[in-house]
């Protein structure tokens, strides 16, 4: 029995009516670009993740699935569903760690939010503004769902804050672009608060598949599978997050409903997301830099080094110390980057160098030392590393805001500079210069459709040598 307005809560109520507006609202100027520079970033994630075995495994995987030829699997001249383009493109865009993070909410939307957006903005050959306004309604409420269920506390029990946020927020943006309203939003919500799931076990994924699928291709394939469900007329809760046995009772008992619809229309989440300089799970992003200083500083290189202490805030040093994955182990990477003296896409997935003897002699001159002080600290995510040398000098240095971070973002060059590097081994330099302009004017597209050839590579071999 559907409910009236009265019986409906606030928070579910203005989180609907904004989720069936969205197309229609005007976006302020700052906000269409910096969506631009994440939908851009977040594309070439996926074309690049084609080459990484969690790309290559999702692709194949594909190919068993069937339906209706509706949308792309960027990176490949492929055609598949909706809901299994999220599914695929979603693994894609983290098939490493090179997509954007959101710290506040400690989410990874782009990874979610796009995939599912691009997926049904295919099918439904909407407008690039039409799309561009989904993808920012996606990040405001993957934030948003996360501040009310209170992402430290959640994620310190173990539930995974990347697949709930992406879940709700790649839902919002798909059912946007196939056109509910608010009632069925509602339901939207409900669908999407029955497949939310999702726990911090993926850390452990040493060759990052499961991790690709539980930070991005579930919670694609989650929200776009609500919205077709509720497009094509299936009905459902119509206030999920209130009343008897919510959403909230069953996943946060110290739950803030009232954050879903804080700010709506006057702070985007986006303007305080994350693109990343460097290619590497969010943690490892401030030690990196604390270290590049240093090296900058006194021309440091791992022969000389005697001891590294790595001050992390105390989640992240949990995430990233001694990690499985290379991309994401803060002393493999540091270890990398003084022996090499800089950081590729290529070292940073050299799964081989993992077992490396000079890379493991001088990761044991490491330690990770985790930090309440900087668990709390502004702007999030900062790092310090100590370097005493053989000769016994001592260095230190504190990364504040890392290049790409909200506090510090990445110019629209530099986001483009980073994508031709991510896509021009798989779709070529011109294809990918191509693909670049046509993002940049995405407003301008007529139909998402048309952007189809351009992230299809003419090969069918990627360029990249893959990591294993």
């Amino acid at each position: 029995m559907i409910q009236s307005l009265r019986e409906i809560s606030q928070p579910t109520r203005e989180l609907s009516g904004y989720i069936a507006e969205a197309r229609l609202r005007a976006l302020p100027v700052e906000v269409i670009e910096k969506a631009k520079h994440h939908i851009l970033d977040t594309v070439a994630a996926m074309v690049s993740g084609t080459g990484l075995m969690p790309g290559r495994m999702a692709i194949a995987f594909a190919g068993s699935l069937g339906g209706p030829a509706e949308a792309s699997i960027i990176g490949t001249p492929l055609t598949v569903s909706m809901i299994n383009a999220a599914l695929i493109n979603g693994m894609l865009a983290h098939a490493d760690e090179t997509d954007d993070s959101h710290a506040p909410s400690r989410n990874h939307p782009g990874c979610a939010v796009i995939p599912a957006a691009l997926a049904a903005g295919e099918r439904a050959a909407v407008s690039g503004d039409a799309f561009l306004k989904a993808v920012v309604l996606g990040y405001d409420v993957a934030a948003r769902l996360n501040y009310a269920l209170g992402a430290e506390e959640f994620a310190a029990a173990s539930r995974s804050t990347h697949s709930f946020g992406g879940t709700f927020g790649a839902g919002a943006a798909a059912g946007a672009l196939l056109g509910i309203d608010a009632l069925q939003a509602r339901h939207l919500l409900s669908y999407c608060a029955q497949q939310a799931s999702g726990i911090g076990c993926n850390v452990r994924d040493s060759e990052h598949i499961e991790k690709a699928f539980d930070f991005g291709g579930m919670p694609a394939r989650n929200g776009a599978t609500a919205a077709a469900m509720v497009a094509a007329g299936f009905t459902g809760v119509d206030d999920v997050f209130s009343g008897e046995r919510n959403f909230f009772e069953a996943y946060a008992g110290k739950a803030d409903p009232a954050q879903l619809m804080d700010g709506l229309g006057t702070r985007y989440e986006i303007l305080g997301t994350n693109i990343k300089k460097w290619c590497v799970g969010s943690p490892a992003q401030s030690a990196l830099d604390a270290m590049t200083q240093i090296i900058d500083a006194i021309g440091l290189t791992g022969a000389e080094v005697d001891k590294v202490v790595i001050h992390l805030p105390t989640r992240s040093a949990r995430t990233v110390d001694g990690a499985p994955m290379p991309d994401v182990n803060v002393q493999h990477l540091l270890a990398v980057l003084l022996i090499d003296g800089k950081l590729t896409f290529e070292s940073v997935h050299d799964h081989a160098r993992m077992k490396d003897p000079q890379v493991l002699s001088l990761r044991k001159r490491m330690t990770i030392q985790p930090s309440e002080e900087l668990m709390h600290a502004r702007p999030r995510r900062q790092a310090i590393v100590d370097v005493t040398t053989r000769e016994g000098v001592h260095v230190s240095r504190r990364a504040v805001a890392v290049r790409g971070t909200a506090d510090n973002p990445m110019t629209r060059a530099e986001v483009e500079d980073k994508a031709q590097d991510l896509m021009a081994p798989i779709l070529g330099i011109d294809a990918s210069t191509k693909l670049i302009e046509a993002l940049r004017g995405l407003e301008t597209l007529k139909s998402l459709a048309d952007l189809r050839p351009l992230w299809q590579p003419s090969g069918t071999t990627p360029l990249r040598r893959s990591a294993p």
